[in-house]
């Protein structure tokens, strides 16, 4: 039986949001190995007499005498397909009043349950950070369905869509691209659009479940 491992990744609230309505399908990560110089490129192992290596991938130069390897080989971080991802989000705890409820920043109050009375207001409640989110308060998780490796500025218009940005208003043309790219940038940086990295592509759909082994 194939092990399922499970692992915390952190969503903002926007895509909080876009993940509840069932817009978001997508996520890209910033690759922590990137390549050297822009004439490496980037191989996946099929065959290896190391098993753990099949399947991992590496930078590579090509010259005369063949490939020659430029990086240790890696894998993504965040799983691969068939694995899960629990959802960290900002959250607190309701209360003694309430011991059982837990709130999430991302669509407060409206996701409280309207037997609940005396609902503060959010500016009243110490929001806990999505990092430190354990597994037990997450409400989302996802299966990853597909991961591959691409440039950031290559996102095409209709993955960015599922990626569940929201689109840039008066404009003609590829609206979900320069939403994308505008959450890009406000999350990130200018400088991390510009300097056009390499990104793992997750792509993962919502299920329902509790079983779960985590890293």
């Amino acid at each position: 039986m194939t092990k399922i491992t499970e692992r915390g990744m952190i969503f903002n609230a926007e895509m909080v949001r876009a993940l509840l309505d069932g817009r978001k399908m997508q996520t890209r990560r910033i690759m922590k190995v990137q390549p050297d110089t822009p004439e490496f490129g980037l191989r996946r192992i099929i065959e290896s007499s190391i098993a753990n290596e099949i399947g991992m991938y590496f930078w590579s130069q090509d010259d005369a005498r063949g490939i020659k390897a430029r990086s240790k080989p890696f894998s993504c971080p965040y799983g691969g397909v068939g694995d899960r991802i629990w959802v960290r989000e900002t959250w607190a705890e309701a209360g003694a009043g309430a011991p059982d409820l837990k709130l999430y920043r991302a669509n407060y109050p409206a996701h409280v349950p309207s037997h609940y009375e005396n609902v503060p207001p959010a500016e009243e409640i110490r929001w806990t950070p999505s990092i430190h989110m354990p597994r037990c308060a997450s409400r989302i998780l996802l299966e990853i369905t597909d991961v591959r490796v691409e440039r950031l500025n290559s996102i095409s218009e209709e993955d960015a869509k599922a990626e569940g940005a929201p689109t840039e208003c008066c404009v003609i043309g590829d609206k979900h691209f320069l939403g994308f790219r505008s959450l890009w940038k406000n999350i990130y940086g200018n400088d991390s659009w510009q300097a056009n990295p390499w990104v793992w592509v997750i792509e993962f759909k919502r299920i329902e479940g509790d079983d779960h082994e985590t890293d």
